[in-house]
């Protein structure tokens, strides 16, 4: 029997239930980017901030665009295919927040890698802005977007969970 606090893992034949886990990470690495500047704060570029920041790194420049990469390459031109106005309008916008999440990381980026390094530096404005836009972001998705895939054709989601993998296995 499994301990009852180990996490369930997704299964991998479900993209929504995989893009919701991802989502928990960007709640959870967001979030810690504002208990980041608060240590930072009391405590400098010390053991513990400096692991916090690589960790922030390494989810947002290896894990965060294969998501994005996998709402707009498999999951989003899917969803077109079910010919919902609606639902297509708010995709492009959706589309549209990736682009802009992107800016708001690079700012972070060069603070983050300073941090990594051990070295003191000031966190850059957007702090605030990133650590609740990319929640808003994925809230947003799973509440107006993600419940459209149960209209999906099982071939469409096993299609969408084998682009998933393939983009995840080293070629």
């Amino acid at each position: 029997m499994r301990p009852l606090l180990q996490p369930v893992a997704p299964s991998i034949d479900d993209p929504i239930e995989l893009l919701q886990a991802c989502h928990d990470k960007v709640r959870r690495f967001a979030g810690l980017t504002l208990r980041l500047r608060a240590h930072l704060a009391e405590r400098g570029p010390d053991a513990q901030a400096q692991e916090a920041a690589r960790s922030i790194l390494r989810y947002f420049d290896m894990a965060a665009p294969l998501h994005h990469d996998d709402e707009d390459h498999d999951l989003f031109p899917a969803l077109r295919t079910l010919g919902q106005p609606e639902l297509t309008a708010r995709i492009c916008e959706l589309e549209a927040q990736h682009e802009s999440l992107g800016r708001l990381w690079q700012a972070l980026h060069p603070w983050l890698t300073a941090t990594a390094e051990g070295q003191t530096c000031t966190p850059p404005a957007e702090v605030d802005e990133f650590a609740t836009a990319y929640p808003a972001h994925a809230a947003s998705e799973e509440a107006e977007v993600y419940p459209a895939a149960a209209q999906l054709s099982t071939e469409q989601l096993r299609q969408i969970s084998d682009a998933m993998v393939r983009r995840r296995t080293p070629a």
